[in-house]
């Protein structure tokens, strides 16, 4: 009977080990992601950054910072390091695959980052994507930039008009005119007076 006390008692202490071990695990990486995102609001304010920019990289330090933790708290359950490695690389290969086949999304993307980053143009700007031969296509005033569309809210002489999604790639194949946010005017061509 001793020895089956024993036992159970040496089984419980595994457990709460393991357990003790895994909230650990979490903690850490919590106290981590709290402390890169400190730092990066730190940088922020030191430095000119867009906080357009400044979003999509706290989610992704984010993710990686948990999934390295959820990695961890696997292997410490009795997951092999071997088995996810493997996992993951077939999940990279069949992205990757994924990827090429949405290529227009990955466009989109790409020309997201590059307006995040050089700033051809900021919220609350107005815009005006421009055919060949001075045809405008759509103006209006940028009211969010996301990974996939710019959204624009249409500028008309009585005001606003409609809400106008356009994808990040156009404004890398077009003309595009851009007007400061405090210095907007509505310019019509046909009233020009002096």
């Amino acid at each position: 009977m001793n020895e089956q006390l024993l036992r159970m008692f040496e089984q419980w202490q595994e457990q709460l080990l393991l357990g003790t071990q895994i909230l650990l695990i979490l903690l850490v990486a919590y106290i981590l992601q709290r402390f890169v995102a400190r730092g990066l609001n730190r940088i922020a304010e030191r430095y000119p950054l867009p906080p357009e920019l400044l979003l999509p990289v706290r989610g992704g330090i984010r993710w990686f910072i948990m999934g390295g933790a959820l990695i961890m708290v696997l292997e410490r359950v009795g997951v092999s390091a071997t088995v996810l490695w493997t996992a993951l690389s077939g999940f990279v290969a069949v992205a990757a695959i994924a990827f090429f086949a949405i290529w227009s999304v990955l466009s989109n993307l790409l020309c997201a980052v590059l307006i995040l980053t050089v700033g051809p143009f900021r919220l609350g700007d107005v815009v005006e994507l421009v055919e060949s031969f001075d045809k405008p296509i759509v103006k209006g005033r940028v009211i969010n930039i996301n990974l996939l569309y710019t959204t624009l809210e249409e500028v008309v002489e009585s005001g606003t008009g409609a809400i106008v999604q356009v994808p990040n790639s156009l404004f890398f194949q077009k003309v595009v005119r851009r007007w400061r946010g405090s210095e907007v005017r509505l310019y019509n061509h046909s009233s020009n007076e002096n």
